[in-house]
């Protein structure tokens, strides 16, 4: 029993006092992985959440899918998923939960963090207060969770804002800035005037189910009345639910920080309006029987502060694509603007309009300019509004965050501000160190004197040559342009064919497609084009191309739609190639074609988009002569996904135990061995809502077994679905070569691999 007598001053709080390496500010999915990364990193870190689970937007309280730079497939950015722990976090959602349950989503982001014994976690604590030593440096956070009634003083040397709002970096004085600059400042054609609008709104989400029996629906007295006058709710989709309903937007023309509660108030009257609409106006008769099972209680929001770095992403450099020595992370989400008046508005629920490929993020953007410890996550990074609009999204988020994590460790470790890691030694360090975990950096390949294999010869049971694929799969109407995507090798383009069939005699276009900048994956340039007169019936239709090419890379052999004919598919599936056709997602574009207004500094082109699983067969193609674009030297060149190449080294289908021998010189101390494994970064993996029809990934090995040159058993990995597997053995091992078993994915599907490492 506790008995305390009246007290004659003030009372305090119980309060703890914790001390670590970096003070984390934020649960969302960038704060999480940023805490992932640095714990696993060898950092002690603390991690402070406001509500009491982790995710932000992506969590069961908001239920909003976690995207990036692949953007529902409904972009040219081929093989584009983030990588490192948001990768992990994305392939382990989809191992456990195909059908986009957001609650597992919760337990997976939990476990993930409370499997790290350096990651102390504070769910439902606040950042309310801050102590700083001088005018620029921050020394404590001071936070209070609601559920234990106890304060909380957070010492560290370093800090990261990852809250979204940026309650740190307000506290703290960093420059910040809010609303839209004007186009003259970064040359941004794109930056909206005052009648779109200068911030992106909040969101809520409501879910529905059917039941077995008619339910009625009384609208609490704060719903509004004519919601059906909208101009947004007379195109409403009875279909839509969840995060499907993003356009219920509001609050861009006001304060989205200190009046977010209104904003979210304006929205409860929103939903419940709908909802009235929908039970009681007799316009929806299918919906008797249905029940709303879901609202949201916390808006999802999009924008409010943005710090200020030593550099501003800006419209041109997502555009253009443009290059920086610090790029550490990359983006590829649309130039995607929201109107202000959100729902209450006449205008399209957005404006979205896409660069040709991905952009890289300098890391430049991700620490503040005047707070010399303060690290900036998630969507508050230094972007101008315009660049905001794509930079803003989960993913981009999550991986921007992974690379402030590493930097956290070189500054903790060698006793560096943020703002050193951007001089060439340490950004060429922490570049290094990303590449290694699976982050994926465009333009950048890892090189690392101190991994072994590249200095070992590789050499393995077979490689996969193309020359021929099976005609087992389904004839493919072109009701659409249809393209195989192909990494030639240097040279002449061989002759090929492919079986097509007619209804009647026809012609067929046929384009050899390529890219105008290297690594991209929009066709804008037609390097030779013919027509071919196909007979009625099957044929097996031969073509070549007086083309040769200078280095080897990615064309696209392209069969333009015509309603008279089909195309014989294969069933079988290989890693780095797959088929696009000329086409849209309704999700992030209107058309097939992109054409922006010419004012704006958007580049027009094609769509040209693959198809999800079970369709994108590849085609039937047969090659005059066989095409080596799987060699075992794609392990060592320190790029783990296609892109210029397929980077990876294929084993035939017809080996029945495929290997790798790695073979060194003299006798090599191993301690860490890193593989790298395909699981189809073309694949978004929406974490919540859509669902997917596997849970594993067709390409990824299954078995993996690993042996020093002894035969001793060092690993076996079973039921692998993840992209990266990491082996630290308890003692290093002394050998001259290891030998990798691997196992065939499936009998349509060999045996791949993007890397390995030793170290």
């Amino acid at each position: 029993m506790i008995k305390e007598n009246g007290f004659p001053e003030k009372r305090k709080l119980k309060e703890i006092k914790v001390e670590t390496d970096l003070i984390i500010v934020g649960g969302g999915m960038a704060g999480t992985c940023c805490a992932i990364t640095a714990a696993r990193a060898g950092l002690r870190v603390t991690l402070v959440q406001d509500r009491p689970v982790l995710g932000g937007n992506a969590s069961s309280e908001i239920r909003l899918w976690i995207l990036g730079a692949t953007s529902h497939m409904g972009n040219n950015n081929r093989w584009a998923r983030e990588g490192g722990v948001i990768d992990e976090i994305l392939v382990e959602n989809l191992y456990r939960n195909p059908e986009g349950n957001p609650l597992i989503l919760d337990t997976i982001l939990l476990e993930k963090v409370t499997l790290e014994p350096s990651i102390k976690l504070l769910l439902n604590t606040a950042v309310h207060d801050l102590e700083k030593k001088g005018d620029d440096e921050i020394s404590c956070a001071h936070a209070f969770c609601s559920q234990n009634s106890t304060s909380y003083a957070l010492y560290a040397p370093f800090f990261v804002d990852a809250s979204g709002d940026g309650i740190l970096g307000f506290l703290a004085g960093a420059a910040f800035r809010m609303g839209a600059e004007k186009a003259d400042e970064f040359d941004e054609a794109f930056a909206p005037d005052h009648g779109y609008g200068e911030l992106l709104g909040h969101s809520l989400y409501f879910y529905s189910k059917a039941t077995d029996k008619p339910v009625r629906f009384i609208a609490p007295s704060y719903a509004h009345k004519a919601l059906a006058d909208l101009p947004r709710f007379r195109s409403f989709n009875m279909k839509d639910h969840g995060c499907r309903l993003w356009w219920v937007e509001y609050g861009g023309r006001m304060d989205t920080i200190h009046e977010s509660e209104t904003i979210k108030w304006e929205l409860w009257k929103v939903i419940y309006a709908i909802w009235d609409h929908i039970k009681n106006s007799g316009e929806f008769p299918d919906m008797t029987n249905h029940t709303l099972e879901w609202v949201g209680t916390i808006p999802g929001k999009r924008e409010s502060r943005r710090f200020e770095g030593d550099y501003m992403l800006h419209q041109k450099d997502l555009v253009e694509q443009r290059e920086h020595a610090d790029a550490v992370s990359f983006g590829g989400w649309a130039l995607d603007l929201h109107p202000a008046d959100g729902v209450y508005g006449d205008k399209p629920g957005c404006t979205q309009w896409h660069a040709k490929g991905v952009y890289q993020i300098p890391f430049r953007t991700m620490y503040s300019r005047n707070i010399n410890n303060l690290f900036l996550g998630g969507r508050s990074i230094s972007a101008s509004h315009v660049a905001f609009g794509s930079s803003r999204v989960m993913a981009t988020c999550a991986h921007n965050a992974q690379a402030v994590a590493l930097a956290a460790k070189l500054c903790v470790e060698h006793n560096l501000y943020p703002k050193d890691i951007s001089a060439p030694k340490w950004i060429k360090i922490l570049q290094k160190d990303l590449l290694k975990t699976g982050h994926y950096i465009p333009k950048l390949n890892l090189e690392d004197s101190e991994e072994l294999v590249q200095h070992a010869t590789l050499k393995s049971s077979s490689t996969f040559q193309l020359q021929k694929f099976p005609a087992d799969g389904p004839w493919k109407h072109l009701e659409f342009s249809m393209a195989q995507l192909v990494p030639f090798p240097a040279g002449q383009i061989p002759e090929m064919s492919v079986p097509i069939k007619a209804s009647e005699p026809t012609t067929i276009h046929l384009q050899l497609l390529a890219a105008s900048k290297p690594g991209n994956f929009t066709p804008d340039v037609v390097l030779e084009e013919q027509w071919i007169e196909i007979n009625k019936g099957e044929n097996q239709t031969s073509f070549s191309f007086d083309y040769e090419l200078v280095d080897p890379g990615y064309l696209f052999l392209a069969f333009h739609a015509n309603s008279l004919v089909e195309v014989k598919c294969t069933q079988q599936r290989v890693s780095g190639l797959l088929t696009v056709f000329q086409k849209f997602n309704k999700a992030v574009a209107v058309s097939s074609r992109q054409e922006p207004p010419e004012s704006i500094g958007i580049d027009a082109f094609d769509f040209w988009l693959p198809e999800r699983r079970p369709g994108g067969h590849n085609l039937a193609i047969t090659f005059s002569k066989p095409l080596d674009i799987f060699p075992t030297q794609h392990l060592t060149n320190g790029v783990f996904r296609p892109s210029l190449l397929s980077n990876c080294w294929v084993a035939d289908p017809s080996d029945s135990e495929p290997s790798l021998d790695i073979i060194w010189d003299k006798k090599q101390n191993i301690s860490e061995i890193k593989l790298f494994f395909d699981t189809d970064s073309d694949h978004p993996m929406e974490s919540t809502l859509m669902g997917h029809p596997e849970s594993e990934i067709p390409f990824c090995v299954p078995y993996v077994k690993i042996c020093a040159g002894t035969g001793d058993l060092l690993a076996e990995i079973k039921d692998n679905h993840q992209s990266v597997f990491t082996l630290t053995l308890k003692e290093a091992v002394e050998t001259k070569q290891l030998k990798i078993y691997l196992q065939h994915p499936s009998a349509q599907v060999p045996a791949s691999l993007f890397g390995v490492l030793c170290y």
